[in-house]
């Protein structure tokens, strides 16, 4: 049994004081746990995650949910299970919407298997009721959630390829779809009702932003302003030397100028090793540290964009998933973006939520 040392890290200082939501994805501990991983405190001591993570300074924990996934992984019931652990640490859950069997995101967004064939209409129907569904489920095992995320990175659309954006019709559908699941949402038997966000990738590039919400708001499928509260990204440091901390604040700021929801940062992180980067890092985050100083500072750095962004509706940040240990470098061209320590490796210890 292998034996991981969480990083403390960020959570508990003044710059971060003033966010509602302080956040980690934890979608894969199940998974983890299974394969026999266990974690450990600073000081030493095996814990269950979510202890560590609040000891920390963590309030809020991101899960992914899928449809139908072949292994069980992520599913319903793998969600329920989870989000009770995080209930009983006093954690809130964020509830994150893939509306896939599998992984979707800006490259992919595959439609269920089971849902294949269905009209538009049909599919419209589908994720109103898939939606409520899983709400009535959470209201059923008395499991409260913060925040849901209706898709996960649908900058190019959700459902392929009814709701795709680039394909004729596709905005109308993405809308309709949209408006659907935050309906189902609303009217679900909740006792507590979300609030409910729309999440795009390349969160600092504010052309993208405004170019998805002008152009799916008016394309006459019936998503409205009030259909959502939160408007969250992804912000990644190492896809394009052009995802300035500087243009992030820009982008932040101005989506909040024209639209006046939330904004939040739902996904990021930071490596600790990075031997070849596919892309250069930004020049405004050049002189961060790859260690676990860096993650601090990285942290710290959105922290900062995100209590900068007028009237407060700069809410929070969920770092992408720093304890997942059978993947290390998280997708990334780099080798570990994680918030733990291998014993077996030297790679500094965790010390970032504590420490900001």
């Amino acid at each position: 049994m292998r034996f991981l040392s969480l990083v403390h890290v960020l959570f508990a200082t003044p710059i971060l004081a003033a966010l509602p939501y302080k956040g980690v994805d934890w979608s894969s501990l199940l998974v983890e746990e299974k394969a026999g991983r266990t974690y450990k405190s600073n000081t030493g001591q095996v814990q269950p995650l979510e202890t560590i993570l609040k000891s920390s300074g963590v309030n809020t924990v991101r899960q992914r949910i899928w449809v139908n996934p072949s292994d069980g992984n992520y599913n319903l019931d793998y969600n329920v299970k989870l989000a009770k652990r995080a209930k009983a640490a006093g954690l809130k859950i964020y509830l994150d919407f893939h509306y896939s069997d599998t992984w979707a995101d800006p490259g992919k967004q595959g439609i269920p298997a089971a849902w294949a064939g269905l009209s538009t209409d049909a599919l419209v129907k589908k994720i109103g009721e898939y939606t409520k569904s899983v709400m009535d489920r959470f209201q059923t095992e008395a499991l409260e959630l913060a925040m849901v995320s209706i898709g996960n990175e649908i900058t190019a659309g959700l459902l392929w390829p009814t709701g795709q954006i680039s394909k004729s019709g596709g905005p109308k559908n993405a809308a309709a779809l949209l408006h659907s699941a935050s309906q189902a949402i609303r009217t679900s038997t909740l006792s507590l009702k979300p609030k409910i966000m729309i999440h795009l990738d390349n969160g600092w590039n504010w052309s993208t932003q405004q170019w998805w919400y002008d152009l799916v708001l008016s394309s006459g499928g019936g998503l409205v302003a009030s259909d959502y509260d939160i408007q969250g990204v992804s912000y990644y440091p190492f896809y394009n030397s052009a995802a300035t901390l500087s243009a992030l604040g820009t982008s932040l700021t101005n989506m909040v100028n024209k639209y006046g929801k939330e904004v939040m940062v739902v996904e990021t992180d930071w490596p600790t090793y990075c031997a070849n980067p596919a892309y250069a890092f930004p020049s405004d985050a050049k002189s961060i540290p790859l260690s676990v100083d860096g993650q601090i500072q990285w942290i710290k750095a959105i922290a900062q964009k995100l209590a900068a962004v007028p009237g407060g509706k700069g809410t929070g940040f969920s770092y992408w998933e720093p304890a997942w240990i059978d993947n290390a470098g998280l997708g990334s061209s780099c080798g570990w973006n994680l918030m733990v320590s291998d014993q077996g490796q030297d790679m500094g210890s965790l010390k970032v939520f504590g420490e900001i």
